[in-house]
């Protein structure tokens, strides 16, 4: 079964000798969705998710390419794109090494850079809370004179009811400024810690 096999595909090998153009030219091998085996100098596009097989003259394969399958491909795109993020990881990894050994001579450098910038920001912090006490204030001002015109059973002002909604509007943002402040102190004392651990560990200091 095999010696006629090797016939067959001798026979076709032979064919397509004949009909080929002068000079070398790529043969390729595939098998159809039946088991039948093809060969031709190009794979029709009907057949391009089959894999398929380069070979030479006398029939022996001098190359192998596996065409993956939906699943296949799919599994692919995720391990390449966490192969990109780790790449990028460790290049990000490199330059922030790069940088602490080019800004920091000592650890000591590290802890004055960071009493620096958590100065700044409990000022900024310390601003934002003032002006959050005084929009809270106001805001409480004008809910109180809201409070007596509907328990004497009157209406509240147009105008009053705007500044009212100004004065709650001016609160809710000074308030999410604040904590924006301090969400920025924490990233910023754990960002310098991390970067005082990473030198330690670079230097050996």
């Amino acid at each position: 079964m095999f010696k006629a096999r090797h016939i067959t595909t001798l026979i076709a090998l032979s064919m397509l000798s004949l009909t080929s153009y002068a000079g070398p030219e790529k043969i390729y091998k595939w098998v159809d969705s039946k088991g039948e085996t093809h060969y031709g100098h190009t794979i029709p596009p009907e057949f391009a998710d089959r894999d398929r097989f380069e070979i030479d003259k006398t029939g022996r394969i001098i190359k192998k390419t596996n065409i993956l399958n939906a699943e296949e491909r799919a599994a692919s795109r995720v391990t390449e794109a966490k192969q990109q993020e780790e790449a990028e990881k460790e290049r990000d990894r490199t330059l922030r090494d790069k940088s602490l050994l080019n800004t920091y001579s000592n650890v000591k450098e590290i802890d004055l850079a960071r009493a620096r910038n958590l100065q700044q920001i409990d000022a900024r912090a310390a601003v934002a809370h003032k002006q959050l006490g005084n929009a809270n204030d106001a805001y409480e001002v004008l809910k109180n004179r809201a409070d007596t015109f509907e328990k004497a059973g009157k209406p509240i002002p147009a105008y009053l009811r705007e500044d009212l909604n100004d004065a709650q509007i001016n609160a809710e943002n000074l308030t999410k400024e604040y904590a924006k402040l301090n969400s920025e102190k924490s990233a910023l004392e754990e960002r310098y810690d991390d970067d005082k651990a990473r030198y330690k560990l670079l230097t050996g200091k």
